[in-house]
């Protein structure tokens, strides 16, 4: 994609920048905090940016952008070492932006464990979650933007789904919406 700089921007306006809502929702579900996934868009876009001569035109530039997110954010973290932040769900919008797409229709009571459920989840297994399940990528796609065999992703794709009905049927049975008690 090497050439003018005017016909480079115009391409990453074009091609890119209509991701930025799926790279605001990854971020924020990696993050759990507003603010960090606004520097974290930031930087992702920064990088793609400067890299867009490499970009492959014709490819899934979605999958591109949130490959360089999640590496992102594994730099910061490793960086940073003071272990995963505490998702504070108060800062969040009761209600999801209109783009995800919940594969059931639920109250925000439920949205908001279902948040908080995946913000408990390991990074790399909140990754898969978010971009197979929320995000809507294929395993491939996952793959490729994780730079992690096909095998990897299933793996870690179904132990988050068993993690998150733990976590989800423990809740609702808490709040009494199941017929018995959270399992000792």
């Amino acid at each position: 994609m090497a050439g003018h700089p005017d016909r480079l921007r115009s391409a990453f306006e074009a091609v890119a920048l209509p991701c930025a809502a799926a790279v605001h929702r990854f971020s924020l579900r990696l993050t759990g905090d507003p603010h960090a996934a606004a520097d974290l868009v930031q930087e992702v876009f920064l990088r793609a940016y400067r890299s867009f001569d490499e970009f492959q035109t014709g490819t899934d530039c979605r999958a591109w952008l949130l490959s360089i997110a999640y590496s992102v954010f594994i730099n910061m973290r490793r960086r940073n070492r003071r272990g995963p932040p505490l998702a504070d769900l108060s800062s969040l919008e009761t209600e999801p932006p209109e783009a995800i797409r919940w594969d059931v229709q639920c109250d925000v009571w439920t949205r908001a464990r279902i948040e908080q459920a995946l913000g408990e989840l390991p990074d790399e297994i909140r990754a898969v979650v978010v971009l197979v399940l929320i995000e809507g990528l294929t395993y491939e796609e996952t793959a490729a933007a994780l730079d992690r065999p096909i095998g990897t992703i299933r793996s870690r794709l179904f132990r988050g789904r068993r993690a998150l009905l733990t976590t989800l049927r423990d809740q609702a049975a808490e709040s009494g919406l199941l017929g018995f008690t959270k399992r000792p």
